[in-house]
C-alpha cells in the first residue's frame, strides 16, 4: 500500500492544475494515468517526422492563460521552463467562393477591417463587444468559480442590484439565445458571420442552441482578447511544468497504472484500487465521466436513486476527428493575413454549420463540414524543421453513431471503418486543395486521429466526443452533470468530481480542478 494525502485520477489538465495548487500548498500528492503519458489531451509527439512537432489532441491555450489557476502557477511555470507564443491574428475564414477575412487582436483593426467588408459592420462588433464588457465580470465569475456559493451568490447579487430586475431579466434571456440570433442581430455580412459561426463548435454546441449567444461572446471576446497562445515546443511543454511544480514539492506520477475502484468506509473515501496497488489518501479528486465514476469506480457504493438517474440521463455530443500533416512548406492560402492566422475555419457559414450540425446528429458524415486548420508553426518555428510546417485539422462534426453519408457516396455500413475515414479525409483535403493550391504537394506524411481512435486513446472522449458530455443548456452551470451536489462534490465524503464532464464543462482551462483543490483541507 501506498499512502498520500490526496490522490488523483488521470492526468488531464484539471488533475495537472489541481496536483500543482495542491501540491505547493504542502499537500502530498499522486496521480495515476491509465496511459503511458502524462497530460490525458495534452500530447506533444513527433507523430509524423523527426522534429515535426505535434499536438496530438488539444492544441490551444487561451482558456488556460486566463483562468484563475494560471494566475496562481504562473511564476512557477515560467520558472520551470514554459513560454507561451501568440499571433496578432487568432482567426480566419474562408468560403466557398474564397472570400476571407480575419479577427485581430487589436479591437480598432477589427473595427476598421468589418467597416470595409460592410459600412458599419465594425461600428456594430464595437457595441457588441462593449455590451459584452458590461457583464463581463459577472459571466466569467459563473463560469470560473462555483456557480452554488456565497461568492456567486453575492456576484448575482450584484449584477442585479447594478442592472435593475427588469434589466436583469432581459440580458439573461438574450444570454439563452443561440448563437446564430446573436449574429443575425448585430451583422449583415455573410463574410464577419462566418468568421464567428464555426467557434461555436469548440463549446460542444450548435448555432442553433440555446445558450449559445452568451458562449459566442465569451468565444469572440476572448480571442480578442487573448489571441490563441501556445506553449513554445509543443503543449507538452505545459504537462513538463506543472509535473515539475508538483515532483519538486514531493508529489508522484504513475503511469499505466488504471484505477478500477474507489475505496469508501463509512461514507468517506479512503483512497483507490487498481489492478496491483493500493493507493490511500485523505482525498481522491477523480476526473472521469459521471458513468465511469458511478457505475465503475464506485459500484460497490449505494448511490442515491436520483443521482442515478442522472447519471444515466446524461448525454455525450458529437464526435470529433484530427488529421495532422508535416509538410514541406508553407500553404499558399492567397491572402497575407490568413498565412499569420493560428486556426482557419473553412465554411460556407452560419447556414452551413447549422446543416453539418443537423446531419451529424442523424448519424451522417455532412456534406460540407467545417474544416479547422490549425497553424502552430505560423508563430511557433520550432515545432518542425527550418523551412517546414506542421498542419493541425480539427473536424468537429462527426457522427458519434454513424448511419451514412449526407452526400451519398461512402458505404458506412461497417461504421467507422479504415476505408471509410479515408474516403471522407480525401474529401476534406480536395477543399482545403480548392483555397491552397500547394497543400497536397506540400503533404510529407499524413496521420488520422479517427473519433474511433480518440476515445481508444482518452476514455472520457465517449463515442469520440472531445468535451466528454454535451454542452447542452441542461448539462452547464448548475446540472453539469447533477444539480444534486455543489462544489465538484459527491456523496462520498472527501471524493470529488473534476474533467470536462463537471463545471465549467469543456475548455482547456483546469478550472474544475482548481476549483475542487479550494476544498482540499
Amino acid at each position: 500500500m501506498k499512502r498520500s494525502d490526496v490522490v488523483i485520477v488521470g492526468s488531464g489538465i484539471n488533475s495537472l492544475t489541481a496536483a500543482a495548487v495542491l501540491s505547493k500548498r504542502g499537500h502530498k500528492v499522486t496521480v495515476l494515468e491509465k496511459n503511458d503519458w502524462i497530460g490525458g489531451c495534452i500530447k506533444t509527439e513527433e507523430l509524423l517526422a523527426p522534429g515535426f512537432k505535434t499536438d496530438v489532441f488539444s492544441g490551444w491555450h487561451p482558456l488556460f492563460v486566463t483562468s484563475p489557476a494560471y494566475a496562481e502557477l504562473k511564476d512557477d511555470l515560467e520558472e520551470f521552463g514554459l513560454t507561451y507564443l501568440n499571433t496578432d491574428v487568432p482567426t480566419g475564414v474562408i468560403l466557398p467562393n474564397n472570400e476571407s477575412t480575419v479577427l485581430y487582436s487589436d479591437r480598432k483593426k477589427n473595427i476598421e477591417n468589418f467597416n470595409r467588408i460592410a459600412i458599419g459592420e465594425g461600428d456594430r462588433y464595437d457595441e457588441l463587444m462593449r455590451n459584452f464588457e458590461g457583464n463581463s465580470d459577472f459571466v466569467f465569475h459563473m463560469l470560473s468559480n462555483e456557480p452554488v456559493s456565497w461568492n456567486s451568490m453575492r456576484t448575482l447579487s450584484k449584477f442585479v442590484r447594478k442592472k435593475g430586475l427588469k434589466e436583469f431579466k432581459s440580458e439573461v434571456g438574450n444570454m439563452m439565445k443561440s448563437a446564430d440570433s446573436l449574429l443575425d442581430q448585430y451583422f449583415e455580412s455573410d463574410l464577419v458571420k462566418a468568421l464567428f459561426a464555426p467557434w461555436i463548435l469548440h463549446t460542444g454546441l450548435g448555432p442553433n442552441d440555446a445558450a449559445g449567444n452568451i458562449m459566442m461572446q465569451v468565444l469572440v471576446f476572448s480571442l480578442e482578447a487573448a489571441g490563441m497562445p501556445i506553449p513554445k515546443g509543443g503543449g507538452g511543454e505545459l504537462v513538463k511544468a506543472l509535473m515539475k511544480i508538483v515532483e519538486v514539492n514531493g508529489g508522484e506520477f504513475f503511469t499505466n497504472e488504471q484505477v478500477y475502484q474507489i475505496l469508501v468506509e463509512k461514507d468517506k473515501v479512503v483512497g483507490v484500487r487498481t489492478r496491483n496497488e493500493e493507493y490511500l489518501a485523505n482525498y481522491v479528486l477523480a476526473n472521469v465521466t459521471p458513468h465511469q465514476l458511478y457505475e465503475n469506480l464506485l459500484k460497490e457504493v449505494s448511490i442515491p436513486e436520483s443521482l442515478q438517474k442522472d447519471v444515466r440521463n446524461y448525454k455525450y455530443g458529437n464526435a470529433a476527428m484530427q488529421i495532422h500533416y508535416a509538410l514541406d512548406g508553407p500553404l499558399e492560402w492567397g491572402n497575407d493575413e490568413l498565412n499569420r492566422a493560428a486556426m482557419i475555419n473553412i465554411t460556407s457559414g452560419v447556414e452551413g454549420v447549422s446543416q453539418s450540425v443537423n446531419e451529424v446528429y442523424n448519424g451522417l458524415l455532412p456534406k460540407e463540414g467545417t474544416i479547422a486548420v490549425g497553424q502552430h508553426t505560423a508563430f511557433d518555428p520550432s515545432r518542425a524543421p527550418e523551412g517546414k510546417h506542421t498542419l493541425w485539422i480539427q473536424l468537429l462534426e462527426m457522427p458519434r453513431n454513424l448511419r451514412g453519408d449526407a452526400l451519398g457516396e461512402i458505404d458506412t455500413s461497417n461504421g467507422y471503418t479504415k476505408e471509410v475515414i479515408e474516403t471522407y479525409v480525401e474529401r476534406i483535403e480536395e477543399r482545403i486543395s480548392k483555397h491552397a493550391p500547394n497543400f497536397k504537394k506540400m503533404i510529407i506524411k499524413r496521420e488520422i486521429i479517427s473519433p474511433v481512435a480518440l476515445e481508444a486513446n482518452n476514455m472520457n472522449l465517449v463515442g469520440g466526443d472531445p468535451y466528454s458530455g454535451v454542452a447542452s443548456i441542461d448539462q452547464l452551470l448548475l446540472w453539469r452533470p447533477t444539480s444534486k451536489y455543489k462544489r465538484h462534490e459527491t456523496p462520498i465524503k472527501n471524493l470529488f468530481h473534476i474533467g470536462a464532464s463537471t463545471h465549467p464543462g469543456p475548455g482547456l482551462s483546469g478550472t474544475s480542478g482548481y476549483l475542487a483543490a479550494q476544498e482540499v483541507k
